[in-house]
């Protein structure tokens, strides 16, 4: 497979990779670009989404692979952050394990790292069961709200949804939901900021602060009045946060 990625900003700077979330693609971070442009933005399009919609599998491992790999062309010496968003956040995390030394710092946003078992056993056969939903734009709109898309990015998120595979998706909720940290201790210099909504279910809350005792390097930050979707709720708020961790 070969991996998709945009590049955006300024060349010469330390590198920023954006990881998207499940469902969404890279234009989930056109407001960050637009504010970052010091940095070399890097953006790669996941397993299966987007322009990978043909593609019909989905490992957080494997990205997190292809990523590193992606990664290691493109550094050449520079710093290396990472942001990444859900299911992006989780690659982010299997980068950590993969190559503990590789990234300066990282922002987690809205990881799950609390397997649930029960409700991965009825993955596959719900999403056979609701697969014309995808299509109807009544229902991708109610998805698209959870997310807090608008309608300047909706048709983006409507056109990317319809174009992943069954198959693709039954296996990024089932990466999603059965994903946990490695049971030794990671010894990584990364600098890790977790962050999760105030308004997010209660397992996500309690990943988050999963995720900040497990890494000796890293910092919580519970946003306010914010649910699942940090980034798109709140740009400005969001572009600020991250700004003030990368100059820690």
């Amino acid at each position: 497979m070969v991996i998709h990625y945009t590049e955006h900003g300024n060349m010469e700077g330390a590198l920023l990779v954006f990881l998207h979330g499940g469902g969404v693609c890279g234009w989930m971070w056109d407001k960050q670009v637009d504010y970052f442009t010091d940095y070399h933005c890097l953006i790669p399009t996941l397993q299966g989404h987007g322009d990978r919609g043909e593609e019909s599998t989905f490992t957080i491992t494997e990205n997190a692979q292809e990523i590193i790999e992606l990664i290691n062309r493109k550094k050449n010496g520079r710093e290396v952050n990472i942001v990444g968003f859900s299911i992006g956040a989780q690659i982010t995390l299997e980068i950590l394990t993969l190559a503990p030394n590789l990234v300066n710092r990282a922002i987690i946003n809205s990881a799950l790292v609390k397997p649930m078992k029960v409700t991965n056993f009825f993955i596959a056969p719900s999403v056979r069961l609701t697969a014309p939903l995808i299509k109807n734009r009544a229902f991708s709109k109610l998805q698209a709200k959870q997310l807090y898309i608008d309608d300047h990015y909706f048709e983006r998120y409507y056109q990317d949804s319809i174009k992943m595979k069954s198959k693709t998706l039954i296996d990024v909720l089932q990466e999603n939901l059965s994903y946990r940290l490695p049971v030794k201790a990671i010894d990584t210099t990364t600098r890790i900021l977790v962050t999760v909504g105030e308004k997010e279910r209660s397992v996500m809350r309690k990943s988050a602060l999963k995720i900040a005792a497990y890494y000796p390097t890293s910092a919580l930050e519970i946003i306010p009045e914010v649910g699942h979707g940090f980034s798109f709720a709140h740009p400005e708020r969001f572009n600020q946060l991250v700004k003030e961790w990368l100059k820690k």
